[in-house]
């Protein structure tokens, strides 16, 4: 059985994925009225992503015995004034991931609960993949200029796929 600081961080840190489902959704919602629909699709499967990132949090609370905490979740934004803006802030957001994941690495090495350093290695891997996709992203939108052949980039993203 796992700690209850553990079991605590594990439950925020699965809402926290939760959230980033949901706010990925509503830049693919914003995406879609804007008729950026390539956009959209890569906006749609990250929020797929982040849903099945929190299912593996709450699988693992379950597996070793503890109870997962359902907590209200915030609604995101609606919209953003450009591509550009919306890819920023994910970035940003996931960079704030990546930091709580830390958070939570740290705590489990303090507590000696191995389990759980390493089901948590494959959330360091991972957001390191998030963070270098986000960034060019935003990169790639910004070599083009906000102003610049939007529709090009818009075709591009819409080629992502589930992995």
């Amino acid at each position: 059985m796992m700690k209850e600081s553990i079991e605590e961080a594990l439950n925020v840190q699965m809402n926290r994925e939760l959230y980033s489902s949901y706010l990925y959704l509503a830049m693919a919602a914003d995406f879609e009225k804007k008729n950026l629909r390539g956009m959209a699709t890569w906006m749609r499967v990250q929020a797929d992503e982040e849903y099945a990132h929190a299912m593996r949090f709450y699988d693992f609370i379950i597996s070793r015995g503890g109870t997962v905490s359902l907590h209200r979740i915030d609604a995101p934004p609606k919209s953003w004034k450009t591509p550009l803006q919306a890819f920023e802030n994910a970035y940003e957001h996931e960079q704030k991931v990546t930091h709580w994941i830390h958070e939570i690495v740290d705590l489990a090495m303090n507590e000696k609960d191995h389990a759980t350093m390493v089901m948590l290695q494959w959330f360091v891997s991972e957001q390191v993949e998030e963070e270098r996709n986000a960034s060019e992203n935003v990169a790639n939108l910004k070599m083009l200029g906000e102003k610049g052949p939007i529709l090009m980039i818009d075709h591009h993203l819409g080629k992502r796929k589930k992995s």
